[in-house]
């Protein structure tokens, strides 16, 4: 005997969305949903599974036998089984048992749209709510302000499994602890926001998160939802915006995950050469099918909706944008122009975006995206994919390669550094320091920086200087604000024991002191995606390996003077031109022996003369301190 009721939560409306590719709201109707019928309580279950013969709710409450607990296929062929089963309560593990119309295969699967998830290795769903009293009003109100294209925008990257552990045991740190200590530390070091490596669950912890079984659920790995909830509630409580990283672009094949969800290809593209993934080997989303778009763009709505998240970064948009992108010649079929782009997935990206920026406001979201497809970051109306940012990757490589020079080598290659300037403007572009930059043999960030381990520190904060003054919002993963020397291990904690050591207390205020010119110094964040926001003094000083330039606001009074040298000569008497008559005010100097650098000042007073030098009317000689960048400001 069947002991499920008939019930639907949906309306002819619904399915009408849902079959169009615009239903935002799905988790509100697919999943499992404590309700009462008929003074009864119970769970409510839907899920989307149109190759299905059967589909059985099994779990703890029925002992995992599928038959007693069927759902009902609804009338309207929209391939929605759904069901009330009285007397469910919260915290009951379930899953589904399909029985496909293909050739009798059974598949038995988690809730795509489930809520929480057992701990992994466990792959059951859980039956949860996300009743929680949200304390972030302030924030909410004032997030507009805060999250603006032209605010100060620097994010720490967190991957919560190895931030940091605990000593005794190496566990986790839930995420009511990190709401203390994770809260306390990015306050401290002046960060704006967070970004949290992904938190949906996933199986597989080398993954680091980046293969997704359960994306409407935080991992269980670090407590409840509503625990995240509260950490997210921490961070807006001290002024620091949240931003979960979003993967969109493929999904594992785990048994109980997404794939071959009903015995079909379901959320997968069924063409492998558009299906699967050959650098994951993963499943990519069939972004063509309207159910599934509508699955997609629910998700990261309902990440903004229920967890008050202020951003959301899409992870790997160059592998979906592309037919062949890694795929060898007769791996990929071009599109219906004969081109490589996926036509498909464009479409897909500006509707999320649409979604987003008209559902949300003060939110951002963020292409991790490394080719030169135009217009990202540029609004859908006006023929872009409609991103608020993008990651700036051809200016994390080619910085990170002039770094890795020594010195003496650096003359040679000052087009590294300055070839970014020509196309900086071309979209909003965020500037990276990221995780991918820290593993598989790459080094640390402190790491890569040549000479010896004074000059190796030195060249980190002149790294991170002129990261800060450079066009761009900013992006830094965690351990490198502190100069964390071996690479990220996802396996153990950062290396806090480090901040014991002159050198790494440095780093770490270096960035605080960024951190802190960055948010206080108009000129570097009201036009820093304008080209009106920028202007050189000289980038041909290849010789001395020195650069000079000018970063800008909306009033004159604030514009920055910022010096860099990348050698380790002190260079005495260095002419640069200015702007205007005044006097120079340092604000900021990485070679400060409060950052651990050797103390090299300018002494007297900063006087501009009235002698014409770099093309303009006025100039100043300056000492250049080695290895460091100097920011002034006109007085």
């Amino acid at each position: 005997m069947n002991k499920v009721q008939v019930h639907s939560l949906f309306t002819e409306f619904d399915i009408d969305l849902f079959k169009a590719g615009k239903h935002f709201r799905l988790y509100e109707k697919l999943g499992a949903h404590p309700i009462e019928v008929d003074g009864v309580k119970g769970v409510y279950f839907a899920v989307w599974a149109p190759s299905a013969q059967s589909v059985s709710v099994v779990g703890d409450f029925n002992y995992w036998i599928a038959g007693n607990h069927e759902l009902y296929v609804r009338w309207d062929a929209s391939g929605i089984w759904e069901g009330f089963i009285p007397n469910i309560t919260k915290g009951t593990t379930y899953k589904y048992k399909i029985q496909s119309s293909n050739n009798g295969i059974v598949t038995e699967k988690a809730d795509p749209f489930a809520f929480y998830c057992e701990k992994p290795p466990h792959t059951a769903s859980v039956i949860w709510d996300l009743d929680y009293k949200w304390d972030d009003d302030k924030w909410m109100k004032s997030r507009k302000e805060h999250n603006a294209l032209d605010k100060p925008c620097s994010v720490y990257e967190v991957h919560l499994g190895s931030w940091k552990r605990h000593a005794d045991d190496n566990s986790f740190l839930s995420y009511t602890e990190m709401a203390e200590d994770l809260v306390r530390y990015v306050k401290e070091t002046g960060f704006t926001h967070v970004e949290f490596m992904p938190v949906m669950e996933y199986p597989y912890d080398p993954s680091w998160g980046y293969q997704l079984v359960g994306y409407f659920a935080p991992t269980s790995r670090f407590g409840n939802p509503q625990e995240f909830m509260y950490l997210v509630d921490r961070l807006h409580d001290a002024g620091i915006g949240v931003i979960l990283d979003w993967v969109p672009s493929h999904f594992p094949d785990d048994a109980h995950g997404l794939g071959f969800f009903d015995g079909s290809n379901l959320f997968e593209h069924p063409d492998r050469r558009k299906g699967y993934h050959p650098d994951w080997k993963s499943l990519v989303f069939n972004y063509g099918r309207n159910e599934v778009r509508s699955f997609l763009i629910s998700n990261a709505l309902f990440w903004l909706h229920h967890y008050h998240v202020d951003g959301l970064r899409v992870d790997a948009v160059a592998s979906m944008l592309y037919l062949d992108y890694s795929r060898n010649d007769g791996e990929w079929e071009p599109n219906i122009f004969g081109g490589r782009e996926n036509l498909d997935t464009i479409s897909f990206l500006k509707d999320f975006n649409e979604a987003v920026y008209a559902n949300y406001e003060g939110v951002q979201t963020i292409a991790e995206e490394s080719t030169s497809f135009p217009m990202v970051s540029r609004p859908t109306f006006a023929g872009g994919l409609g991103f608020g940012m993008k990651w700036m990757m051809g200016w994390m490589h080619d910085t990170l390669h002039y770094f890795q020079k020594e010195t003496v080598y650096r003359k040679h290659h000052q087009n590294e550094l300055t070839f970014s300037m020509t196309y900086a403007f071309s979209e909003n572009f965020m500037l990276p320091l990221s995780h991918d930059e820290v593993v598989y043999g790459k080094h640390s960030i402190a790491g890569r920086m040549p000479g010896d381990e004074w000059q190796k520190y030195a060249n980190l904060r002149l790294l991170y200087g002129y990261m800060f003054t450079h066009p761009g919002t900013k992006l830094l993963f965690m351990g490198s604000e502190f100069g964390q020397s071996a690479e990220w291990n996802f396996e153990q904690s950062l290396d806090w024991h480090l901040l014991q050591y002159p050198f790494h207390l440095g780093i770490k205020a270096v960035i605080t002191a960024l951190n802190t010119l960055y948010k206080s110094e108009p000129a570097l964040y009201e036009k820093q995606f304008s080209p009106e926001g920028f202007e050189w003094i000289n980038y041909s000083d290849h010789e001395n390996a020195v650069m000079t330039y000018i970063r800008k606001g909306n009033d004159a009074k604030n514009d920055l003077i910022v010096i860099c040298n990348f050698t380790p000569v002190v260079r005495e008497n260095y002419r640069i031109g200015i702007p205007r008559k005044g006097e120079l005010i340092e604000l900021f100097n990485s070679d400060s022996k409060l950052f651990g650098g050797s103390g090299v000042q300018q002494s007297g007073k900063l006087k501009v003369e009235a002698t014409p030098y770099d093309g303009r009317d006025y100039s100043i000689a300056l000492t250049l301190p080695p290895l460091a960048i100097s920011v002034f400001k006109i007085k």
